[in-house]
């Protein structure tokens, strides 16, 4: 059967039923409708003044007009998932990129299904899943080894408005290891955008680790205010990170990554193109920045489906193609 929208005159026979204290399921059978439709108009179309009829039908009608239309998965879209499956977007990435830039509403579910059935024909597409849904696990440093970072200034004294994540030029610092744990990434991720920067250190070793941070991020000086560390001795030289940049810096908690998610998260992401044992010196310079670019460019839920690269430039991109 298929499913009748409610007409304004249902709306007041709600709105007049509730105030006789009839409960929505004595509702519904008034009015001939599921007991989950009366829940969900209520629901859905409910003010700061309770359910009111007038506002619920112009709620309801409002909701029909900037509903997008649906798409289902033609030639043309079966292109863009193509695509976009190559460039590490998930299902989910995919569809909310194209409803962003299309105006075209298609569900994730429809894409797994549809992923499967090629498999199924022999394709390859589910291994675009497998790239992009490795997990990540987070290596816990020992902190009583790693010793106390002179003049260190804990996350407690960071302005609060860090956390709302509110403005641009907050970031978040850390290390991938390489292989022999001889080499490293350093990470850098802003905060409000995700944009992420990375450069490859032979060791690391304070001066180096200080020296990557500050080459790296010189350009983009005027973008940042502050820079959030863990508490590794390869940021021993943070004051001289601090003057160079004229960014305040700040240090977590012992044991609490959760203090610098964003970056974890991001330095997780990476691993799934650099896994645990990757000689990172055996990498190019072309092959570490393609990585970096896929972070970049690639749709972030949390942030309505743009890019970082969007976010932090002001630009906008063209990912679903023509």
């Amino acid at each position: 059967m298929n499913y009748k929208q409610l007409t304004q005159a249902e709306r007041y026979q709600i709105y007049a039923l509730l105030k006789a204290k009839h409960s929505q399921k004595e509702i519904a059978e008034i009015l001939e409708r599921s007991p989950s439709s009366i829940s969900r108009e209520i629901r859905r179309n409910k003010g700061l003044r309770g359910y009111r009829p007038k506002q619920a039908h112009q709620l309801a009608k409002q909701r029909r007009q900037s509903a997008t239309k649906s798409v289902k998965i033609t030639e043309q879209v079966q292109g863009w998932i193509k695509w976009l499956l190559e460039q590490d977007f998930s299902p989910e990435q995919i569809t909310g990129r194209i409803k962003l830039e299309e105006k075209l509403s298609l569900h994730h579910e429809s894409i797994y299904r549809y992923i499967y059935q090629d498999k199924a024909q022999g394709g390859q597409l589910y291994k675009s899943l497998t790239r992009a849904g490795k997990k990540y696990q987070k290596r816990y440093g020992r902190y009583s080894k790693r010793g106390q970072l002179v003049n260190r200034v804990g996350i407690d004294e960071r302005p609060a408005v860090v956390d709302t994540k509110s403005r641009l030029g907050d970031w978040e610092g850390d290390t991938v290891i390489g292989k022999g744990r001889q080499h490293a990434f350093v990470t850098l991720v802003e905060r409000k955008t995700l944009y992420t920067v990375v450069r490859r250190i032979e060791s690391k070793h304070a001066d180096i680790t200080a020296d990557a941070i500050i080459d790296s991020v010189m350009p983009l000086k005027e973008k940042v205010l502050t820079i959030t560390f863990d508490n590794g001795k390869e940021f021993a030289q943070h004051e001289r990170i601090a003057q160079a940049l004229e960014a305040d810096v700040y240090f977590a908690h012992p044991y609490a990554s959760w203090e610098r998610g964003i970056n974890e998260n991001t330095n997780g992401l990476l691993r799934r193109y650099f896994p645990k044992g990757t000689d990172f010196m055996a990498l190019s310079e072309e092959e570490i920045q393609a990585a970096v670019d896929k972070l970049n460019h690639r749709p972030r839920k949390t942030r309505g489906y743009k890019t970082p690269y969007e976010l932090f430039t002001g630009q906008p991109e063209k990912l679903v193609a023509a």
